[in-house]
């Protein structure tokens, strides 16, 4: 797989799971994970999230902004390795701004207290899964015959 075909494979799992997992170094040293929801990427080198400034995650991300940001669904598995920053831009933080953002943040866009948070990511890790009846048969296919099963692609891409 050339890694253009990889990125666009990445691309397409992030974009079938809405929600990610944000791995970060907490204040005290914990390694600690928080669900966020993407809420834009172009490449899935630069991801974008909304989040509100006083929050422990901003504060860890100041002083340490090395992160992962995990995905997993049907389509397959997307962990990305890289660094977050709290970013306050207001322009796109509208652009931004949706229903769910309502539900899980306080005020609005134009609330001071609200920001986005950009992931720049600088490699992922994938798997390409075939769907679960596919492997189930393909695992199936592994343990009854001396076949290696086909699970998917997996690998490792730069961004």
């Amino acid at each position: 797989m050339t890694d253009t075909d990889a990125i666009t494979t990445v691309s397409e799992i992030m974009r079938s799971t809405r929600i990610a997992a944000l791995s970060y170094i907490s204040v005290e040293g914990d390694l600690v994970s928080t669900p966020m929801g993407t809420q834009d990427f172009d490449e899935p080198g630069t991801v974008w999230f909304l989040t509100e400034r006083s929050t422990d995650k901003v504060r860890a991300l100041a002083q340490d902004p090395r992160v992962n940001v995990h995905y997993a669904g049907k389509g397959g598995w997307v962990s990305l390795a890289g660094t977050a920053r709290y970013v306050d831009d207001r322009e796109r933080l509208r652009e931004l701004w949706d229903a769910s953002a309502e539900v899980f943040m306080d005020g609005s866009p134009d609330d001071p207290g609200n920001g986005l948070l950009e992931v720049t990511a600088t490699s992922a890790e994938y798997w390409d899964s075939p769907g679960a009846i596919a492997t189930a048969v393909q695992l199936v296919k592994g343990f009854v015959s001396d076949a290696t099963p086909d699970l998917g692609d997996s690998g490792v891409v730069s961004l």
